[in-house]
């Protein structure tokens, strides 16, 4: 099986875009990270997917929480700037809730401590026990097909 036709075939799969986030010795490290669902309502669990490779790995094993941010649709640059695509120098300003690092204005923010992980293949299903959760108004930025989009309308 073609590694490229299968990241293409999940491509076509569109997503919600997070950034996980979690403080360890004091210093805040974010990440973009598309691969994130709920698992459970009782109790309440949310499920990320955080490549081996990743510097992520090692802050949320070691600080044992992290947060996760739905981002809206006109935080594309929020996703870029952790995903490492936007690389200008200029630290973010993360925002604080349940005394966890958060994007600020974000559609909703989860904070989670470290339930159970997994290493599964090439990445390791980190699942969060949720502590506290806000939502907030607005409208999602999507992922598809390799590209950024919104919602453009809506159907019943």
């Amino acid at each position: 099986m073609d590694e490229r036709q299968f990241r293409n075939a999940m491509g076509n799969f569109a997503t919600g875009i997070t950034v996980v986030t979690t403080e360890f010795e004091k210093e805040i490290h974010g990440m973009t990270v598309n691969s994130f669902t709920s698992v459970s309502l009782d109790p309440k669990l949310v499920l990320v997917s955080i490549a081996n490779t990743s510097k992520m790995l090692h802050y949320i094993r070691q600080s044992r929480a992290f947060s996760v941010s739905f981002l809206a649709a006109d935080q594309q640059e929020i996703s870029k700037q952790f995903a490492g695509q936007k690389k200008d120098g200029t630290p973010y300003e993360f925002g604080r809730f349940n005394s966890q690092p958060i994007i600020d204005n974000a559609l909703a923010n989860i904070t989670c401590d470290l339930y159970k992980e997994y290493v599964v293949g090439d990445h390791t299903l980190f699942i969060g026990e949720v502590t506290d959760f806000r939502l907030n108004e607005g409208e999602p930025i999507l992922y598809y097909q390799g590209k950024y989009r919104e919602l453009n309308n809506e159907r019943q």
